[in-house]
């Protein structure tokens, strides 16, 4: 088992990695890639550093906290579970840790259909173990083409049928697929008061009583929230001083908790949650007497 498993290796994820490296407790770094740093052209407002590109900050750093004895994975996160300890679980396995660190960004894009905007939260849905319950017995979907979309497909074993739907795009899933797929390029999203179903670019209809949005990659707010993280009013991860969500050792840093979309702000809240669980796994190591 992992001291500590940090979800993303932007700023915030980079720099609680370096605090927990020289910690010594070789932290485990699960990154997909650069998120928003791949769209930074020149950044020169951050302090004693000469101007240079989003992806050359986001090298620079991971190649910094590996030197200092934290571990890089690429990999695709789907989720976390558990309590006491936790378990995040990827494209290529699952991983145990006393204390996670959730530092993905946040997801800048719904799908641009008409309907989603004005449905959301009646047949809209982006968290699939969240509303899972409301859906009982009833047809759903899922809009994705991905693992996420599958993994959101699998919690609603309660609805009477679940169809992803891939709008068009390509099929990446890592695994044989057991749901069925409507490949079809979509038109809209049909309801007036509530989700109705959706319409086909070529004229034809699919009817829904609610669509489950799985575009892409899980975001931090979708991870703390299926987990049972408290999110606030504008959906961002409520964090307390020590950037610990409503779940002890669980940690939420960087974009997704809000505020500012700047690097210096990112590096702030990832070293206060890197010093926080620093002490976190410490007094559990400590309580369970663990060497």
């Amino acid at each position: 088992m992992d001291n500590l498993i940090i979800i993303g290796s932007g700023p915030a994820g980079i720099s609680a990695a370096l605090y927990a490296a020289r910690a010594g407790l070789h932290p485990l770094i699960l990154s997909q890639g650069m998120g928003a740093l791949k769209n930074a052209e020149r950044i020169e407002n951050f302090y004693g550093v000469q101007p240079m590109t989003g992806a050359q900050l986001h090298t620079w750093g991971e190649k910094q906290a590996q030197a200092l004895g934290a571990r890089l994975i690429h990999t695709q996160v789907l989720g976390v579970s558990g309590f006491d300890t936790y378990t995040v679980s990827t494209v290529d396995g699952s991983y145990e840790a006393i204390a996670v660190l959730i530092a993905t960004g946040v997801k800048r894009a719904a799908p641009p259909l008409p309907g989603v905007r004005e449905l959301d939260g009646r047949g809209i849905s982006y968290c699939a173990v969240c509303d899972a319950f409301f859906y009982r017995g009833k047809k759903v979907a899922v809009l994705g083409s991905g693992d996420f979309a599958m993994k959101e497909a699998e919690e609603l074993g309660m609805a009477g049928s679940v169809t992803i739907l891939t709008n068009g795009a390509p099929k990446p899933f890592s695994s044989p697929c057991p749901f069925p797929l409507d490949e079809r390029p979509i038109e809209a999203i049909l309801g007036t008061e509530q989700v109705e179903g959706v319409r086909f670019t070529d004229g034809t209809q699919l009817e829904l009583d609610g669509v489950f949005i799985a575009l892409g990659t899980a975001g931090g707010s979708e991870m703390a929230r299926r987990v049972g993280a408290a999110l606030d009013d504008k959906g961002n991860v409520k964090v307390d001083e020590n950037m610990q969500t409503v779940l002890p050792g669980l940690y939420a840093a960087g974009d997704c908790t809000g505020g500012t979309f700047q690097v210096a702000k990112a590096v702030h809240e990832g070293m206060t949650a890197g010093l926080s669980a620093i002490q976190y796994i410490r007094n559990y190591r400590k309580n369970h007497h663990l060497l």
